[in-house]
Order: structure tokens, then sequence, then C-alpha cells
């Protein structure tokens, strides 16, 4: 059996205590209006999109409904095609940005599937580039980001505004 290693996530893990106080982060990112500090690249009608924290590769970036909740049949159809839309813009700003070579798109329902944060679902958008995992993981366990996510968000906000001007 093979083993997928990701040693950067202790950080987020270690810090489940103050995640619990805290409340969600998803819904503190929504209602935090500095979104450079929140890390928010896009709000939209029903959705909004916010980079990962901790990020697999640089760009991860995660789409979620305004509404706190964690089960995808609990999504009104509205909400669901402007989650989708949402997705969709994402894609289309992060190929602006970095120009990958594809993506991985997914939802973890579940602390057993492997959400980190069960009560507000969202999708992960994670740019994938040939060539992305080398040496340093294998290695070093070190996953080496060329750009912090602060400013991948902000690239990625000025694309999706263009992107959506005249809408």
């Amino acid at each position: 059996m093979e083993h997928l290693y990701a040693p950067w996530r202790m950080t987020y893990i270690r810090d489940e205590a103050n995640r619990a106080a805290a409340g969600c982060p998803f819904c503190a990112a929504r209602d935090d209006h500095e979104d450079p500090h929140s890390l928010v690249a896009h709000r939209g009608k029903l959705s909004f999109i916010v980079l990962n924290k901790y990020p697999y590769n640089t760009g991860h970036s995660l789409a979620l409904p305004n509404r706190h909740l964690a089960e995808l049949e609990d999504l009104t159809p509205e909400e669901l095609f402007d989650l989708n839309e949402t997705v969709r813009l994402l894609v289309a700003g992060l190929r602006a940005v970095s120009n990958p070579h594809g993506f991985n798109i997914g939802l973890n329902l579940g602390n057993v599937a492997g959400a980190g944060v069960p009560g507000h679902l969202h999708y992960h958008v994670v740019p994938r580039w040939n060539g992305d995992h080398n040496f340093m993981q294998v290695l070093a366990g070190t996953h080496v980001l060329p750009e912090t996510p602060t400013e991948t968000r902000r690239k990625l906000a000025e694309a999706i505004t263009k992107l959506t001007a005249g809408k």
C-alpha cells in the first residue's frame, strides 16, 4: 500500500482546539469584509471564494455557499446553481493567473470523508501542473509553494473582477 503524506497539514490539525472555539472559519471569512486578511477572492450572490490557508498546491481555493450548511442536498436549487457557477468562475480565474495544466475539484462530505470543516460544505479547487510534486515532497517531506496564499488571492481577485466586469 502506498501512502500520501502531507506533513504541512499538521499545523491545521494541531489547531483543532482553537478552530472549535472560534466557530466556523468559513463563516468568519464570509463575515470579515477585509478580504486580503480573510483571503476572500470573490463574493457572489449566494456563494464566495476563499484561498485555502493550508494549501496542497499554489492557488488551492475553496468555493462555498454563503449559508452555513453541511450537506449537498440541503442546498436550494438556486444555491446549487450559484455555487457551481462560482466553481466555474474560480477555474477560469485560476487559469487566467497561473495557467495550470489541470485541476482537482471535489467535496469532502463528513469527517470520515476527510472534511476538515465538516459543518460548512465547500468545494476544493486545486490547480495542478506537470511535475508539481517533486523530490522535496518525497525526500524532505516538504512542499514548496512559489507564492503565498495572500499574493495568489490578490491576483485571483483581480482576474475574477475582470472576468465578471459587465455582468
